[in-house]
């Protein structure tokens, strides 16, 4: 279903930004839905609205992610899942929530009448992940996942042990003083989600082990876009997205300047499921919520044709990544 990519690379980061809505990450700031949630200041008072603001969807967007719009989009790659211009993305389990999503993601194939919970469990499905490590015959280092929600721990791999994985509120371990600081205070920073840590610290330590232990795949997992819709906080949601952008930007600088992944890495970043889509439901998903099943795609590097955005294509879903990362890699899983 999905074509062969024209060329190969060494390498494949992948990156998950939870529950981010289409409409944000390809039309920025959504007005009516920063107005239900600003309370009694006018919209236009508000921060969020002066630093994110623009007259036309494209300006909106490159506000909220610049890299990805900016660099990413317009000179590496390709997005897909922008329904305003016709391209369709979206999830084939109809449970429309995250661990249904990251399972069809990571296994191709959704598995709707066994996972039908987040709950911490694990599951006899194999994951691309641990495929890749086995086929290839890598060390447990060698393909790795860190997330910001302790769930990940399950999700990631069938086998305990397959990869290296890093999740929710847990020690990292790294020969980098700076590094051990973060993994303490990570436990000193609650947030009042469910299970999950601040993205930041996902984010720097997959760095960390990304720059020591020179993996071939990196899984990284962000949750805060999630956690905050949930509270009904569409400005943190536009901020995490923000925040989200720069270390993209950040990981991307890395890896081009690095001989070993410098134009020999792809970086694929998507989403789990979708949201509602008015200012009445745009908080929640699942399987009552009309456009939970919206997805969308980003996929650069040297394995695609820099084409900007998709425009009529698909429908595409989340089954057809697993396959597309191992095929970007040469393999066939």
């Amino acid at each position: 279903e999905q074509a062969p990519p024209s060329a190969r690379a060494d390498q494949v980061i992948l990156v998950t930004v939870d529950g981010a809505r289409w409409q944000d990450i390809f039309g920025g700031i959504d007005l009516d839905i920063l107005r239900s949630t600003s309370g009694e200041t006018p919209v236009e008072e508000t921060d969020t609205y002066r630093r994110f603001w623009a007259p036309t969807p494209r300006e909106r967007r490159a506000k909220v992610m610049p890299f990805l719009w900016n660099r990413l989009v317009a000179q590496e790659g390709v997005m897909l899942g922008n329904r305003a211009i016709g391209s369709r993305m979206q999830v084939a389990n109809r449970h429309r929530f995250s661990y249904p999503g990251y399972s069809e993601l990571l296994t191709g194939l959704p598995h709707d009448d066994v996972i039908d919970s987040n709950d911490n469990k694990r599951y006899p499905f194999l994951t691309v992940l641990e495929w890749l490590r086995q086929d290839l015959a890598w060390p447990a280092t060698g393909v790795a996942a860190f997330g910001s929600w302790e769930t990940f721990n399950y999700i990631a791999e069938r086998e305990e042990g397959a990869i290296t994985i890093n999740a929710g509120f847990e020690a990292f371990d790294h020969p980098d003083p700076v590094i051990r600081t973060l993994s303490e205070l990570q436990f000193l920073t609650p947030n009042g989600f469910h299970g999950a840590r601040h993205d930041i610290y996902t984010f720097r330590f997959g760095l960390a082990h990304l720059m020591t232990a020179r993996p071939r795949v990196v899984y990284f997992a962000f949750d805060e876009t999630d956690d905050w819709a949930h509270l009904k906080r569409y400005d943190l949601v536009l901020d995490a997205l923000h925040r989200t952008d720069a270390q993209l930007e950040q990981l991307w600088t890395w890896l081009q300047a690095d001989p070993q992944y410098a134009g020999k890495t792809t970086l694929v970043l998507t989403v789990d499921h979708g949201r509602g889509r008015t200012a009445r439901d745009w908080s929640d998903h699942g399987a009552e919520v009309v456009g939970a099943e919206e997805t969308w795609l980003g996929c650069f590097g040297p394995t695609v044709t820099a084409r900007g955005e998709s425009t009529d294509a698909g429908p595409f879903h989340q089954r057809q990544i697993a396959g597309t990362m191992a095929a970007i890699l040469g393999r066939d899983f």
